[in-house]
């Protein structure tokens, strides 16, 4: 997987929040998109995941020397965010059998699977049910596990308490060769395996000052 970020920016309204981005991303590479709060991060992952169109630029995906098109660049995709929901109506055996039907996974079984998010003994529980913590860790397996060649993570360890921060940063390392990963957060230890990073507030526009 390549993608290449060309001239990228985003505005809202009037206000740029970012501007003239050129990036090039790889395979076999994790990169974190830093920032403070508020600062485009999610933007940016949003643009990249083809969610959110660039109001000027362009971004290029490929895969095996072959460009990508919109209609099916989430084939090739798994994401994952605070603000994206499950099927909480399914129990968490439903919702992973149903997850398997239209995405090939990194796992032998949907036994497997469950027990490498040790929520094996929460099969017939429904998601509704589960905590905060536990749908997090479900929301990042769901991604990690997902057998594509670009996986995208926005503040992965939101929810998480220390253990489950720890299963992250344990999975998502051993699940990382072979494809492109993208981190979005501004807290260490999310990102603290990835290789490259970019402050998406190099990119911000600044307005020139009149001076007379």
């Amino acid at each position: 997987m390549k993608i290449d970020l060309a001239k990228l920016g985003k505005r809202y309204n009037y206000e740029w929040i970012f501007r003239a981005l050129d990036y090039q991303f790889t395979t076999g590479t994790a990169y974190a998109i830093l920032g403070h709060n508020g600062s485009g991060k999610s933007t940016l992952l949003n643009i990249i995941s083809g969610y959110l169109s660039p109001t000027e630029g362009s971004v290029a995906h490929s895969y095996q020397n072959r460009p990508l098109t919109p209609d099916n660049l989430y084939r090739y995709l798994a994401f994952t965010a605070p603000y994206l929901e499950l099927i909480e109506e399914f129990t968490l055996q439903e919702l992973v059998q149903y997850h398997v039907r239209f995405r090939k996974m990194r796992t032998t079984s949907t036994h497997d699977f469950m027990q490498r998010l040790y929520l094996q003994k929460a099969k017939d529980k429904f998601i509704k049910d589960f905590s905060s913590g536990m749908k997090q860790r479900l929301k990042l397996g769901l991604a990690i596990y997902s057998d594509a060649p670009l996986l995208l993570l926005d503040e992965p360890t939101t929810n998480l308490d220390q253990e489950g921060i720890n299963w992250y940063l344990e999975h998502v390392q051993q699940n990382r060769r072979d494809r492109l990963t993208i981190v979005s957060s501004n807290v260490a230890h999310e990102y603290s395996f990835c290789d490259e990073s970019i402050q998406i507030t190099d990119y911000q526009y600044k307005k020139k000052s009149n001076t007379t």
